[in-house]
């Protein structure tokens, strides 16, 4: 059994541990408010955006002549844009986003994936396992603005552009809830209609002055859009799952001290009796050797 003293030592470590991991929580909980608050109040008008964009998908006609950005062609190597946070202690919300990136590509074997990673998780894993990382994105701030995305919109609007991609998947964590989280993929270029999704009514758009023009300043706008939704979803669902993995630490930490605390009180009482017996035994011998001196005499 430790003695009292290297468990006093203990309490004093895991207590200090439990500081950290409180205001580690307090922290993520007031990052997670603000994100939680932009990732909703922008989630509407990026749904709608979306819907847009499918409707566009739809029109009468061939795609790839309304605009390239909606052409579909056999696809020989795609893209994916993976956003991970740049920090762990948030649980397992980056080992379920890696797993659903994995088992992403393992699904198209034959078909070559470029990684655009976004946050310094993703990005290590990526290169650690021999994937072509095509850019990185590193420290983006906690509540970036669409200005912070659009330099990630626009490698990827590129490459599919130039041919050299010719699908473009996004991967992120889907916020539901301060509790659950979801790792996501979806396909942003070419874009399509979901065949989970149930047929809308679609009307003819008319375009004034022309289709090429409006669509040409108006698409990559969306794609924007639809990158920068994914990145608050992800900021939203890293913060709530930081903290509550914090608190869950929290804890913990607390448990272990209640658990050292009677363990310390026990070795305590234990080396408080035992120092009593000792002081009543050499009591007793000193006793009795005075009695033998006394007979003696």
């Amino acid at each position: 059994m430790a003695s009292a003293r290297d468990i006093k030592r203990r309490i004093k470590s895991v207590k200090n541990i439990a500081q950290v991991t409180r205001a580690m929580e307090m922290v993520a909980a007031s990052k997670m408010r603000r994100a939680q608050a932009q990732t909703l109040a922008s989630r509407p008008y990026a749904e709608k955006a979306w819907e847009v964009l499918q409707d566009l998908a739809l029109q009468p006609g061939s795609r790839g002549a309304i605009h390239p950005l909606l052409q579909d062609r056999p696809v020989h190597r795609m893209g994916l844009v993976l956003i991970t946070p740049d920090r762990g202690l948030c649980g397992a919300l980056v080992n379920n986003m890696l797993r659903r990136t994995i088992h992403f590509t393992e699904r198209h074997a034959d078909t070559p994936v470029s990684i655009v990673a976004v946050g310094r998780k993703g990005r290590d894993f990526m290169a650690r396992h021999g994937y072509d990382v095509r850019a990185e994105f590193t420290r983006m701030p906690d509540q970036p603005s669409l200005l912070d995305i659009t330099p990630i919109a626009h490698i990827v609007m590129e490459d599919f552009l130039s041919g050299e991609l010719d699908q473009i998947w996004v991967g992120y964590t889907m916020f539901i809830n301060t509790l659950t989280q979801r790792p996501t993929l979806r396909r942003v270029l070419p874009i399509w209609l979901d065949p989970r999704e149930e047929p809308r009514k679609v009307g003819e758009y008319i375009y004034e002055p022309s289709s090429a023009e409006i669509l040409a300043e108006v698409l990559p706008r969306f794609v924007e859009i639809q990158i920068y939704q994914a990145m608050l979803e992800s900021i939203a669902s890293e913060q709530s799952a930081r903290m509550v993995s914090m608190r869950n630490a929290t804890d913990n930490a607390d448990d272990l001290v209640e658990g050292l605390t009677l363990s310390y009180n026990k070795a305590r009482q234990a080396g408080i009796t035992k120092e009593m017996l000792e002081i009543a035994g050499g009591a007793e011998a000193l006793h009795q050797s005075r009695k033998r001196q006394a007979a003696q005499v």
